[in-house]
């Protein structure tokens, strides 16, 4: 029996309970589209006309077949890439401004550790690039390397620790500036599934504390139903979006959620979408 079909709905807004939404900033994509050449020079277009309102506060995952553009829209929204049409902006001013002013926090599929660096000093590379003292954030180093489940490696170097740990470095480090918007490319892929599912935990816990206005990419199901307030199901050939989800279960969510039939049913329900996404 097909799963029942969960309601197309908004995000729930500023005011939704658990955030702290004022001084947050939204996160808004209009028309975005982006054009590469491919190895012949022929162009070809990863995304197409991609409009998508976050609002300050809220939690989005994005879930889609691989080459749909997922990882290209987070770029774009990190100000890392530009569209070749329409914009994005965070707070109504490009991404850019938001970086430069330490509001943004990201996490990449890649961590991208500093290899001359220890943990400890790989989590306080954004507040070196942003100029800001390190004294007063090593409370903060330490309990984002606690959090994370590195207690004893703040002074080990990349080369010493295995690819889940370094990912792991590098969520904290994204999370060092205590970013008002957090972008997250699958940053527990290479985590096995009950780090996995601990840190799903954690990082809610963390959003919730924060508020932040958060932009999840992943490949799995249940960590976007479990996250995200909507899961927005991507389409490839061009990239576009195909379905928006919503995940209505009330929060915190624990993990007794995972065994209830509702979750399952959202996750056949987001299954049945991908498939379609990936079919069209």
């Amino acid at each position: 029996m097909a799963a029942p079909r969960a309601p197309d709905v908004a995000p729930p807004g500023p005011g939704a309970p658990g955030i702290r939404a004022p001084g947050l900033r939204a996160l808004s994509f209009r028309a975005v589209g982006r054009l590469f050449r491919g190895p012949d020079g022929a162009p070809f277009r990863a995304l197409d006309d991609v409009t998508l309102d976050c609002p300050a506060g809220s939690f989005t995952a994005l879930i889609g077949p691989s080459g749909c553009g997922k990882s290209t829209l987070l770029r774009i929204a990190t100000g890392l890439d530009a569209p070749d049409e329409g914009e994005a902006t965070i707070g109504g001013a490009p991404p850019r401004a938001a970086a430069r002013r330490g509001e943004i926090g990201v996490a990449f599929q890649d961590p991208a550790l500093l290899p001359w660096r220890s943990v400890a000093e790989n989590i306080a590379l954004p507040l070196d690039a942003l100029g800001r003292p390190r004294g007063p954030a090593k409370r903060r180093i330490a309990d984002l390397i606690r959090l994370v489940g590195l207690d004893g490696f703040a002074e080990a170097r990349p080369a010493q620790l295995s690819g889940g740990m370094r990912q792991r470095v590098a969520l904290a480090r994204a999370l060092v500036t205590e970013p008002q918007v957090l972008f997250l490319d699958e940053p527990f892929g290479a985590l096995d599934q009950i780090l996995r599912r601990q840190m799903n935990l954690e990082l809610q816990r963390i959003w919730r504390e924060t508020g932040a206005t958060t932009l999840l990419v992943t490949h799995a199901v249940d960590e976007a139903a479990f996250l995200a307030d909507r899961v927005v199901v991507m389409a490839a050939g061009p990239g576009r979006i195909a379905s928006v989800v919503a995940a209505p279960f009330p929060r915190p969510r624990g993990a007794a959620l995972l065994r209830d039939p509702a979750f399952h049913a959202l996750c056949d329900e987001i299954g049945e979408r991908l498939f379609g996404a990936r079919a069209a």
